[in-house]
């Protein structure tokens, strides 16, 4: 019950929203008080992401009511919500990435605050919650990790009444959110109220004042996290599914991606590794703060990014270094980027001609410039099926699926194909609980068939649960690689920031 003497900063009352036959939200009942961190849970595709999207205006309701403090309203815009007082840190990025830092947060609060005055104020609220930024760089630089802290920053710098956070640690190390948890509960000491959405229920738990449970489109309950277990809440989320991944024996094979003396130069974040063998069979995870040269390293194994030197990388013994993407994928070599709205998927392509993106060099898909519809119609269908993807019809733009069901679909694409090398970054950004544990035991299994996983994580829970060897990113060098045994979350936390093999001993 809502509290007589207390108005919530913001109630839903049978709030309903439907995408052609898709039903995202359902008659839903939602409040949160001031001073209250609130978290919405569910699936993907439960219907958080879009209720939140009617509350910052970017959506409007078919039916049902919207109450801000007390009264009622109709958000008509993200600009009427930001004028009111909402603020939301959205799961895609909203940013501009020909612009900079300072330009995208000046075009985001209506050109409030500008020039030198913006920059001062820029500085002001990154030093006091800790969100380091550098308002000159352009967008386009910037790791996903960076590009979170922009859009956490300029939704804290209008002073939000309710901020939204959608998913806001998918992409951050542990020291990273508990910077942002920091900067939560003194928003929240201060009267700020929060909807904090997030699949990780252990931060949920640690963080929360309550939370609400959407299961397809409607909501199943409420509880307070602090006191509920988290077995509790994932069953009310995902029904009685079980949601522990298995983990086999595996058998490991012989070297198939050989890295020997690899140096790319970059302006922002040069990269170095000396040397790394990647066996068939083996999984092997890369943890590292955001910015310290991740992309690059995608970049530079997908033959997005090439060298001069042929033989700095090898796959199954031949130079590729040299290679562009199709080429290396012509060697059964695939690769899943981090961004996958723009760059793994193209965002008005519908999900067939999505799945042709990195099918071109498979003659299955096309041969001599014609397409193979049938086939490509059949491979969609599987990926959807296999990985449970929901959407609202593979003829609809990849856009319109949410962000954890479109991360399925491209890891489900990759995959899909049995490759001998799998580059992937992030490959659970953004899913949900079962579904992150479907992935990973997807690639699991793939490297019991011997193939040769390389992954790329933010997530270091992740990376201790699926990885066989582990190293840590440090400002573009990859540091030596142990055994998954080896490695604590505080011996990977401080390898991460830097710290002395004195530090990591103790």
């Amino acid at each position: 019950m809502i509290d007589a003497m207390v108005q919530p900063l913001i109630e839903t009352r049978a709030v309903s929203k439907s995408f052609g036959k898709v039903t995202a939200n359902k008659d839903i009942d939602f409040h949160v008080m001031p001073s209250q961190i609130h978290a919405l849970l569910g699936e993907n595709g439960a219907g958080k992401s879009t209720l939140m999207k009617i509350i910052g205006g970017l959506q409007q309701p078919d039916s049902g009511e919207i109450f801000w403090k007390g009264k009622p309203v109709s958000i008509t815009s993200p600009k009427v919500a930001r004028s009111m007082g909402i603020g939301m840190v959205h799961q895609h990025f909203a940013l501009f990435e020909g612009m900079s830092v300072a330009e995208n947060i000046a075009f985001s609060i209506d050109g409030a605050v500008q020039g030198t005055a913006l920059n001062k104020r820029i500085h002001e609220i990154a030093d006091r919650f800790g969100l380091e930024v550098e308002p000159k760089r352009p967008v386009f630089e910037l790791s996903a990790g960076e590009r979170q802290r922009i859009e956490i920053l300029r939704a804290l710098l209008l002073n939000p009444q309710l901020l939204i956070l959608d998913e806001p640690t998918s992409v951050l190390t542990p020291q990273e959110a508990e910077q942002l948890f920091v900067t939560v509960r003194k928003l929240a000491s201060e009267g700020h109220g929060i909807v904090f959405i997030s699949h990780k229920l252990k931060e949920v738990k640690a963080l929360c004042d309550a939370a609400t449970i959407l299961r397809g489109g409607a909501v199943v309950g409420t509880c307070d996290p602090a006191t509920s277990s988290a077995e509790a809440i994932a069953e009310l989320m995902l029904g009685s599914r079980d949601i522990v991944a298995v983990r086999k024996a595996r058998d490991i094979g012989n070297a198939r991606l050989t890295i020997n003396n690899l140096h790319i130069d970059s302006d922002e974040q040069p990269l170095q590794i000396d040397s790394l063998q990647l066996y068939g069979g083996e999984v092997f995870g890369v943890a590292g703060v955001a910015g310290n040269g991740q992309e690059l390293l995608f970049a530079a194994l997908s033959g997005e990014t090439k060298s001069r030197q042929p033989d700095s990388i090898t796959i199954d013994g031949q130079p590729v270094a040299h290679l562009g993407p199709n080429e290396r994928r012509q060697l059964a070599a695939m690769f899943i980027p981090e961004e996958r709205l723009g760059h793994a998927a193209v965002p008005h392509m519908d999900l067939v001609d999505n799945a042709l993106l990195t099918n071109l060099s498979n003659p299955q898909a096309s041969r001599y410039g014609v397409v193979n519809k049938k086939f490509l119609l059949q491979q969609t269908n599987q990926i959807v099926e296999q990985f449970d993807v929901r959407h609202g019809g593979i003829n609809r733009a990849a856009k319109n699926l949410s962000g954890g069901n479109l991360q399925k679909f491209v890891v489900g694409r990759e995959m899909n194909k049995s490759p001998a090398i799998l580059i992937v970054n992030q490959p659970t950004w953004g899913v949900d609980a079962l579904s992150a544990v479907r992935i990973r035991e997807a690639l699991m299994e793939l490297a019991a068939s011997g193939s040769a996983i390389f992954v790329i994580s933010q997530d270091l829970d992740e990376l201790l649960e699926i990885s066989d060897r582990l190293a840590v990113l440090h400002h573009g060098v990859l540091g030596n690689a142990r055994p998954i045994h080896e490695w604590t979350i505080e011996a990977l936390g401080l390898a991460m920031t830097g710290g002395t093999k004195t530090e990591l001993a103790s």
